[in-house]
């Protein structure tokens, strides 16, 4: 190729340039804008609709950008505008669409469409910022993975919660989220404790490290029985989630601002237990700290108290459901009391 012809073809790119500056502006007003209330009567099939058709289209938009600069001949500048104005476009509708999405149909839904949203912008972004590094009319690897990344985010769209009560798909989704995190803990923290004296004993060599009698990787016995207070209280935060998802599934409606908003205060809560848990156990291996593990306990009841006393007084909560939750308060309280009791010395 002839040197003339080089500077050409890097002018030619500009105009993605300044699609990446464009895109950078769209995702900042994603992430921090507030959704409009629309004047016009807002309508769920028709948002869902709008919102596939336009993944469907960036998507598209994504294979004709990627296509263009994947071989020679070299893409001409005019060509090069009018994809960058495809592309824009085509997010800009996306971006118009999250907005249509009014607050009063959910925090949690609209949190999950803004996410989906935004990884469409950031996959586009990441995928001119590719173009415009590789070497001309070339087709490299880092351009077919984000090539495909943006088609991944644009399929998200068809995950996202639906069915009658759109708010309510989203609370159960991330519900079910949290269980998973919790479960995980809860057995990783149980096969610590069945290993026996030494939770080290899978990372440590004895060869490598002498003699072990140190306090340092092992539980004592009273370690041990504080412990088993802490398992409850995990056990407990296990039991609390899943009897909150099921009550979500089976009573939960998103008929009125009211019970949008307590399904939503519900996910807020809720979503607090598994990083509490995970504080929990982290502070549960030894040396322990008992002060440390005394605090965790403290904010993980409180966490869970507030989920229980959120759920009784929704609309998730029929009068047949508050035996469990009575139940669980007062197994939150008995393993938080008998913690207190092994911690007394440390305050």
């Amino acid at each position: 190729r002839s040197p003339a012809a080089a500077p050409s073809a890097m002018e030619a790119r500009e105009p993605l340039r300044e699609l990446g500056g464009a895109l950078r502006a769209v995702l900042a007003r994603v992430r921090e804008g507030e959704p409009g209330e629309g004047r016009e009567p807002f309508e769920l099939p028709r948002f869902w609709e709008a919102l596939g058709q336009t993944f469907k289209v960036t998507s598209q938009e994504a294979t004709k950008l990627s296509l263009a600069f994947s071989g020679p001949p070299p893409t001409s500048a005019e060509d090069c505008r009018k994809l960058s104005e495809d592309v824009q476009n085509a997010i800009l509708a996306v971006a118009t669409v999250y907005y249509w999405l009014p607050k009063g149909q959910g925090t949690t839904l609209r949190k999950m469409v803004r996410d989906a949203t935004t990884e469409v912008v950031e996959g586009m972004i990441q995928l001119t910022e590719t173009i415009l590094n590789a070497p001309l009319e070339s087709l490299s690897q880092e351009q077919l993975i984000s090539t495909g990344g943006v088609w991944e985010a644009c399929e998200q769209v068809s995950s996202l919660p639906r069915g009658e009560h759109y708010n309510q798909a989203a609370v159960v989704s991330a519900l079910a989220a949290c269980l998973g995190v919790v479960k995980d803990a809860l057995e990783e923290m149980e096969h610590a404790l069945m290993e026996g004296q030494d939770p080290y004993s899978d990372i440590m060599e004895d060869e490598e490290l002498g003699f072990r009698g140190n306090r340092d990787t092992y539980w004592s016995e009273a370690d041990r029985k504080l412990l088993s207070s802490c398992m409850g209280l995990m056990k407990a935060s296990k039991a609390c989630l899943k009897k909150v998802l099921g009550v979500v599934k089976a009573y939960g409606k998103a008929d009125s601002p009211e019970q949008i908003a307590q399904l939503d205060d519900l996910a807020d809560i809720a979503s607090e237990i598994s990083p509490s848990v995970d504080e929990l156990a982290l502070s549960m291996y030894p040396p322990v700290n008992e002060l440390a593990v005394r605090l965790n306990a403290a904010k993980l009841a409180s966490v869970l108290k507030k989920v229980l006393e959120i759920t009784k007084t929704s609309h998730v909560c029929p009068p047949s459901e508050e035996g469990w939750v009575q139940f669980l308060t007062g197994a939150v309280d008995h393993n938080m009391n008998k913690i207190k009791n092994f911690t007394q010395g440390q305050l």
